[in-house]
């Protein structure tokens, strides 16, 4: 089990590795507790608002002055380079293929209200951190 940390990202750099379904939507949720985001991929699913984009491959010096990294693309040699750069800089890394070499986990994310829950599993069954952030938000919805 992993220790649930709420942080302030408010104006904190944060770099986004990777233009696809899971790069956008970390990028996204980050951007909505106020990091500066930069997303470095070729191409993006989507524009995201408030989100930085660096239209090119990763390179060696992308994670210079950010506070936390995302290594969120569909191949292993670059996300893998991405945690070797955040290692060697100190940056607290999440990488999306491989749990081994993430310092930090994206919850499931309820929020309403000014309130916020982060849920999260053991890695095992996704599935079921989905039903138990699925029932949290019905439970909102019902009763704040």
């Amino acid at each position: 089990m992993r220790f649930p940390l709420f942080i302030d990202l408010t104006g904190r750099a944060v770099v986004v590795v990777g233009g696809g379904t899971v790069g956008l939507r970390r990028a996204a949720a980050l951007r909505r507790f106020g990091a500066r985001v930069t997303v470095v991929a070729p191409a993006l699913r989507e524009a995201l608002e408030g989100v930085d984009w660096v239209e090119r491959a990763y390179r060696e010096g992308d994670l210079q002055g950010a506070f936390l990294a995302v290594a969120a693309t569909d191949d292993r040699a670059v996300n893998h380079a991405v945690y070797e750069e955040a290692k060697r800089a100190g940056v607290p890394v999440n990488v999306c293929d491989c749990q081994e070499e993430c310092d930090f986990f994206f919850p499931a994310l309820c929020e309403t209200g000014g309130v916020v829950a982060g849920v999260a599993g053991d890695g095992g069954d996704h599935q079921k951190t989905a039903r138990a952030a699925a029932l949290i938000r019905r439970v909102w919805e019902e009763d704040l």
